[in-house]
């Protein structure tokens, strides 16, 4: 791109961040990050312009005044779930996207490999599972396996080992694509196997309704730590204007950011599969509010707010 053209492209905005403050540090943060953008651009193509020393200047001012007022802005830790990392999801919404198609693609091919094999189920969940489980439904309690273990020491495993599991998914980001496609992998061939298997014992429902109690939470958050994951592999792979040791620094910070969101999420699956889930006799209303409840949660605050907050702090200054 042509100076001139760079210039009459970005001149109205930088021209506007430069004469009108910014309508509080969310907004504040989106212009640095568009005048970083355009600095590394400027930089690359234009390195010894006039357009590159006024953009090094006015990045300077906002970089001074950002980080004045996150010395002292009250209530941040409240305001990174409540802002930064709805955000962030707004803004890396494409590799998210990308994880949660290959995993429910990755689901599709485990129901179909265990519809086309009755052995596949024993191969993904293993023998003693799946043993265990047909003996549950000779008995008539097919979902006895969430009863086995006391509350607490059950809620504690499952929320560690969830969490274990999202930052394996995330660190696997720097096999490019390929560590965290294996664990998406696994994950959803073990779900749609999982699933496939009690549907053929005519139990579909049954396992539905007790199991997505805890799943609906804990297999999102898996997905979205797959994402956080693939955030990290595209900054190595595709660094734009920005050199690829400051592309992965930047992606490596925002996928982390999104696995620390994803916290309380898998202690409240883990809460549920420890104290709830176990309770199979529950009355249908009840689990499908819980059920609702969470799927509402997960639709709201990692799809529809942060569109809502990226378009009123963002977009009107730098559409996305």
């Amino acid at each position: 791109m042509r100076e001139v053209v760079f210039l009459r492209q970005n001149q109205a905005k930088w021209q506007r961040y430069e004469s009108t403050p910014a309508n509080g540090p969310d907004e504040l943060a989106a212009r640095f990050v568009e005048l970083t953008d355009d600095l590394a651009y400027a930089r690359t193509f234009y390195p010894d312009s006039s357009t590159t020393a006024y953009l090094n200047t006015l990045t300077g001012k906002l970089h001074q005044a950002l980080y004045k007022n996150k010395s002292v802005e009250p209530g941040r830790f409240a305001g990174f779930w409540r802002r930064e990392l709805p955000l962030l999801v707004a803004r890396h919404h494409r590799p998210l996207l990308l994880a949660l198609l290959f995993f429910l693609l990755c689901t599709a091919l485990g129901v179909l490999s265990a519809a086309l094999d009755e052995t596949f189920v024993r191969v993904v969940l293993g023998d003693a599972y799946v043993n265990q489980t047909l003996e549950n439904i000779e008995r008539g309690d097919p979902m006895a396996v969430y009863k086995g273990e006391n509350e607490s020491v059950m809620f504690l495993y499952i929320t560690l080992n969830n969490i274990k599991v999202s930052l394996m998914a995330f660190a696997s980001g720097l096999l490019p694509g390929l560590g965290t496609g294996t664990i998406l992998f696994r994950n959803g061939l073990m779900l749609g196997a999982f699933q496939m298997f009690f549907y053929q014992k005519g139990l579909l429902l049954p396992s539905v309704l007790t199991i997505w109690i805890h799943g609906t939470l804990e297999i999102s958050a898996i997905v979205l730590a797959g994402g956080a994951g693939l955030v990290m592999s595209r900054g190595i792979l595709f660094p734009g204007t920005y050199a690829r040791r400051e592309s992965f620094r930047r992606a490596a910070r925002d996928g982390m950011q999104l696995v620390l969101g994803l916290v309380p999420i898998f202690i409240t699956a883990g809460f549920l599969e420890g104290f709830v889930t176990r309770h199979t006799d529950m009355p249908l209303l009840l689990s499908l509010l819980i059920i609702g409840s969470s799927a509402g949660f997960i639709g709201w605050y990692f799809i529809l707010y942060p569109f809502q907050l990226y378009r009123r702090h963002v977009a009107p200054a730098a559409p996305y």
